[in-house]
């Protein structure tokens, strides 16, 4: 078990709280996952084609995503050929194996978010209502402050009702001073008075909200447009990061408003919400292999500081946990 072993290892290198948060935040999405590739290994004595029929079927209701599942399935028909595995036990590391590959493409490094050494760093927040973009911004707030940076917030969602306040509560969770107008007020010009208030404090990070309501999209992203054409203008090459939030739980819609957005802006990561709290969290490979976004950040539970930068290797230990422990021991 030569891969597992060396996954294990990467592993020990982060800390045993991240390691557990990633297998308790994937409990419902291994139950599945794990408990059906389980059964499938357990019901065959050789692997056939029948095999990766069933297997393809167990990866796409996880949410893998169909070209990925395909694009998989045809990498460990030839792996298998080239090994010549027989037992259906062995083909799990390969699968594992091959999810990590999928996810990190020709990239070893963690997809980090772009911090500016020297000067203020904008971050841009975009998602339909009710993925959760708010309190996604609180709890990034407090893991920036939590690292010594000095964070002030942006309330340009100015038109679903009660947007503000969430943001405001938030703000005094965190110890972190929210920058508004009043409801209905122009988006762009709240961002406006944030970048000032933020140049003139010298803070380190600015995290901006913004309107979701997807069902208009074109005045959205046109509303998008303007509110970046006001910070790149006060802040040159800014905002550093516009990231995408997503409610996993959600699954295939997930996938679909990513590719909206994908095409109306130019999204550099994806923050998924929820993890913990579906059976498909296969979405995760989908995204990063078929729209080619990385995902940065994940939610994996209700704490402040269950918010948790993303990790391929800490992802998959969460999807396969009971498998590689196995095999370790």
């Amino acid at each position: 078990m030569t891969f597992f072993k060396k996954m294990k290892d990467k592993l020990t290198k982060q800390t045993d709280s991240v390691t557990e948060k990633f297998k308790e935040g994937l409990t419902k999405t291994r139950d599945n996952f794990s408990g059906k590739m389980n059964e499938l290994v357990a019901r065959y004595r050789k692997v056939d084609e029948e095999f990766f029929e069933e297997l393809e079927e167990i990866l796409i209701q996880a949410d893998v995503g169909f070209e990925t599942v395909m694009e998989l399935v045809e990498q460990l028909r030839e792996e298998v050929k080239l090994r010549n595995i027989q037992d259906p036990k062995e083909v799990q590391e390969v699968i594992v194996e091959k999810l990590v590959a999928i996810y990190h493409g020709e990239e070893e490094e963690l997809p980090e978010l772009n911090m500016q050494t020297d000067g203020l760093t904008v971050i841009l927040f975009v998602g339909v209502n009710g993925v959760g973009k708010t309190t996604t911004i609180g709890k990034l707030a407090h893991h920036l402050k939590s690292q010594g940076k000095s964070v002030l917030l942006a309330a340009g969602d100015t038109f679903r009702a009660g947007a503000i306040d969430q943001l405001d509560v938030w703000g005094e969770r965190v110890g972190v001073e929210v920058i508004k107008q009043a409801e209905g007020s122009d988006p762009a010009a709240v961002m406006f008075d944030a970048v000032q208030a933020a140049k003139a404090r010298q803070v380190d990070v600015l995290l901006c909200d913004t309107a979701g309501r997807l069902q208009n999209k074109v005045n959205l992203m046109n509303e998008l447009e303007k509110v970046k054409r006001v910070i790149t203008r006060e802040v040159p090459n800014a905002p550093h990061e516009v990231l995408l939030v997503l409610d996993a739980t959600t699954g295939q819609n997930a996938f679909v408003q990513a590719k909206q957005f994908k095409e109306a802006t130019d999204v550099s990561g994806i923050v998924l919400t929820k993890l913990d709290g579906t059976a498909k969290g296969g979405i995760v490979i989908a995204i990063r292999n078929e729209l080619h976004i990385p995902v940065k950040f994940v939610g994996l539970g209700e704490k402040m500081d269950d918010l948790q930068a993303f990790d391929a290797n800490e992802y998959v230990y969460g999807l396969f946990a009971d498998i590689i422990d196995e095999a370790k021991e």
